[in-house]
């Protein structure tokens, strides 16, 4: 049967996490370039549909196959390593400690953003024939894109700030949400599945995701985007981060770990002889 219960996903959940403490640096880095750079073309992808056929779903509808094709060829996306990794220092696994994790998430954003920024310089070039010309019209999109979501967040301050947080808290929750699910099944098509819908959800909402946006912001900025570096790191990467962070941590790893790993104690049922050292009620 391809079906993994919740009980043992979950233990698989904190196996992944130790096991991404413990990975070599080059591997790290590797798995983790790759990963920023499929994801990167998958966004490439589903803005191109978008402007293409003028239907946003087509898009959303069509991204996550990036996603799927990372997570199966196993690299490491930054989204996915803040869910998984706190949950083996949870755990109390021996050696993972937070140094250890702070190492982790440090070597995948770096190498998530040499991935999406390769691919970023690449889209331009496409997009502008080599900088000879101005951008297309997709290349177009990709800078007012930019330039809504980091002007456009900074215009409404401190309520601005929040929005991105709040969004960036959501895509998380949807992204890791697909981490886990596709831990659920051990056929490729289930895992494909599983993947597809929240992953889809999130793109289609609009929700702020720290690597897809390490490709958008210096696609954007490359191909005449009317904002700067310090925009898009301020009002955008940086808050980003810290919502994928707490979205994916609290909505799916902690929550999961705590009501499928380390479960409550049960309740007495009526007429059940009481747990040992229990009273009946």
């Amino acid at each position: 049967m391809s079906y993994v219960t919740p009980g043992d996903f979950a233990k698989k959940m904190v196996d992944a996490g130790e096991a991404k403490v413990f990975m070599s640096t080059r591997d790290t880095v590797i798995r983790a370039y790759m990963a920023g750079a499929i994801l990167a073309l998958a966004a490439a992808f589903a803005i191109s549909i978008t402007v293409n056929t003028g239907n946003p779903l087509v898009g959303a509808l069509l991204f996550p196959v990036g996603f799927c094709m990372l997570y199966l060829l196993g690299f490491d996306l930054l989204t996915g390593v803040f869910t998984l990794v706190p949950l083996a220092l949870f755990d109390r696994r021996p050696g993972v400690t937070v140094g250890g994790m702070l190492r982790n998430w440090g070597l995948v954003f770096l190498g998530n953003f040499a991935g999406a920024m390769t691919v970023a310089v690449f889209m331009a070039i496409i997009f502008t024939f080599g900088f000879s010309e101005a951008p297309n019209a997709i290349g177009q999109k990709i800078g007012t894109i930019g330039e809504g979501r980091t002007v456009g967040y900074a215009a409404h301050g401190a309520a601005g700030l929040l929005t991105l947080f709040v969004r960036a808290v959501m895509c998380n929750w949807m992204v890791s949400t697909g981490v886990v699910a596709a831990m659920m099944s051990t056929s490729v098509s289930g895992k494909i599945m599983a993947m597809w819908m929240p992953i889809l959800v999130f793109f289609y909402m609009g929700f702020e995701h720290s690597i897809v946006n390490m490709f958008l912001f210096p696609s954007g900025i490359l191909l005449g985007g009317n904002f700067t570096w310090m925009d898009y790191f301020l009002w955008n990467e940086i808050p980003t981060v810290l919502g994928n962070l707490v979205g994916g941590l609290t909505f799916v790893g902690a929550m999961i770990y705590s009501t499928h790993l380390k479960t409550g104690p049960e309740r007495g049922r009526p007429g059940a002889p009481a747990p040992r050292g229990m009273p009946a009620e």
